[in-house]
């Protein structure tokens, strides 16, 4: 078996998982039935975690922007110089590498 089972023979990520009861609308139903229609998921619990990760990596992007932009707004002229030079060297280094190279 692939996954860790217990004697029971249920999955250990199928333990680790909590019952969900609740009513949504029409329109969060249907396009949760069109991620599982189009196989995109297996399952509407599967649809469910899916969304919620979307929703989760969207509050994570702009968490870093607002970290991002508060580092930025406090170093001195002096750091924010130095952090340019240090991004305009490795703009110009990754533009060397040859990505196609095997």
């Amino acid at each position: 078996m692939g996954q860790a089972t217990r004697t029971t023979g249920v999955s250990l990520s199928r333990r680790r998982r909590k019952k969900l009861s609740t009513t949504i609308s029409a329109e969060t139903h249907a396009y949760l039935r069109t991620l599982v229609r189009a196989r995109r998921v297996r399952n509407m619990a599967e649809a469910v975690d899916t969304a919620v990760a979307g929703m989760r990596r969207a509050e994570n992007r702009a968490r870093l922007e607002r970290d991002t932009a508060a580092y930025f707004e406090g170093l001195s002229p002096e750091a924010l110089r130095e952090e340019q030079l240090l991004g305009d060297a490795l703009s110009r280094m990754a533009g060397e590498i040859d990505f196609d190279v095997e």
